[in-house]
């Protein structure tokens, strides 16, 4: 008995070795996987999972949802690079910035192109007064060449991420315009995941070392192909357009998504940090998700503007 015993236990010993191992070896490889895409790849793509969701339900159940879904988006990414930009040393004013700035997507919505245009200049214009009137706080007492930075600042904040993610609510908010806004979302998501994932199969030839040492040709050339293969079927079955459509559409996107995801790194490395922000895992933050989008939708707008004229 006593030796049936300890058999026992020598298997259970070694059954529980091999689970351990084989944890090991899972961790392992996703540690590897982790470092070669930059993030946290479980918790991106759950995230990703979540938004596409919540993206989703926006559009296809009530389309004023997606109004309030872009407010949410654009106020969090304003909140994280205003955030960025004060790290860095410039008194950009946070809260009045980010409730402007916001602003703009509902005041699109509703009043249209000529909304958008207004209420750009009136955040921008007012944000430079807060921070204006802040110069009677001898704390916050700069020169005049900083505040003109801090401004400079507020504005890049209102016009890259307010305005160009408007235009995905302008588009959305016209007949038909969110299965464009739909069709456009998924032609990013597609550039990027082919584009990482080609990249971490076969990148070898950095595309913009510098800039994104992370990035290179052949995951370009992935995104590319997965971009076009996409784009053709989104033109038949989702816009009505000709399959060649898809070519056009692909070749367009692939330039403002890689565009919009190099904008957003050559900004970090100035700003001298790794992540706008970090309040989604795996993604870095809110920018990080819209980075490939807000000049995609500007083009998206702009092809939609052109079929339909």
């Amino acid at each position: 008995m006593r030796k049936e015993h300890r058999s026992a236990a020598e298997i259970d010993a070694q059954i529980q070795a091999q689970i351990h191992a084989a944890r090991d070896q899972i961790e392992a490889t996703r540690a590897r996987v982790n470092k070669r895409t930059g993030r946290d790849l479980a918790a991106a793509i759950g995230i990703g999972l979540l938004l596409g969701a919540l993206l989703l339900a926006s559009m296809l159940w009530v389309k004023e949802l997606f109004m309030l879904f872009g407010t949410v988006m654009v106020g969090f990414a304003l909140y994280e690079l205003a955030s960025a930009l004060r790290f860095a040393g410039r008194d950009v004013p946070r809260i009045p910035l980010v409730l402007l700035g916001s602003a703009i997507v509902p005041i699109t919505w509703y009043f249209g192109a000529a909304g958008l245009w207004w209420s750009t200049l009136g955040a921008i214009a007012l944000v430079a007064l807060v921070r204006v009137l802040e110069l009677a706080d001898v704390r916050t007492r700069t020169g005049a060449s900083a505040v003109f930075a801090d401004v400079t600042g507020g504005a890049l904040c209102i016009a890259y991420i307010a305005v160009l993610g408007s235009f995905a609510v302008l588009l959305t908010a016209q007949e038909g315009g969110q299965w464009w806004t739909l069709a456009m979302i998924a032609m990013t998501t597609v550039i990027d995941t082919g584009a990482l994932a080609a990249g971490v199969l076969l990148g070898k030839h950095k595309l913009a070392p510098r800039i994104s040492p992370g990035k290179t040709w052949e995951g370009l050339a992935g995104g590319a192909l997965l971009a076009t293969l996409t784009g053709i079927a989104l033109s038949v079955w989702l816009l009505d357009q000709e399959w060649w459509f898809g070519f056009i559409l692909a070749a367009l996107l692939v330039v403002t998504a890689t565009v919009g995801d190099l904008a957003e790194s050559i900004i970090k490395r100035d700003l001298g940090i790794k992540d706008i922000g970090s309040f989604l895992p795996g993604h870095g933050g809110f920018l990080d998700r819209l980075d490939s989008v807000l000049p995609s939708a500007v083009v998206m707008m702009a092809l939609f503007q052109v079929v339909h004229a």
